[in-house]
């Protein structure tokens, strides 16, 4: 998808089937991304219920599937490997997981940024 329309879809609310897609594209579990999204597991089923995402859970989810994608890229299309790199300690990063760093817009983009420079053969 292209930025506008990214924007207009984490405004509106990602629908739960866009959840949905995105556990069984990466093997992670519900709670997993309850805590990536940071909500109490009873608020996540609330968002099953109801069928959407809010906003600000929208955003997270679209920038926890944009650093799946580099990392699939940076690991060959392996999604094992790409799960077991987000979960796990990183040196780059002081060693927090990319998963818990990117909780935010920033700590996002160091993820990113740390995923470029391991592309590009620079010691992390």
């Amino acid at each position: 998808m292209d930025v506008p329309a990214l924007i207009k879809a984490a405004s509106a609310g990602l629908s739960w089937n866009s959840v949905r897609r995105f556990l069984g594209a990466t093997g992670f579990n519900q709670q997993q991304l309850a805590n990536y999204l940071d909500i109490p597991e009873r608020t996540f089923a609330r968002r099953r219920e109801t069928g959407a995402l809010d906003r600000r859970e929208s955003e997270k989810l679209l920038r926890l599937a944009e650093i799946w994608e580099a990392g699939l890229d940076l690991f060959d299309g392996d999604e094992t490997r790409t799960r077991e790199w987000l979960v796990a300690p990183a040196f780059g990063l002081g060693n927090v997981s990319p998963i818990d760093y990117a909780r935010t817009e920033f700590g996002g983009r160091e993820v990113r940024a740390l995923i470029g420079r391991i592309a590009d053969g620079v010691f992390s």
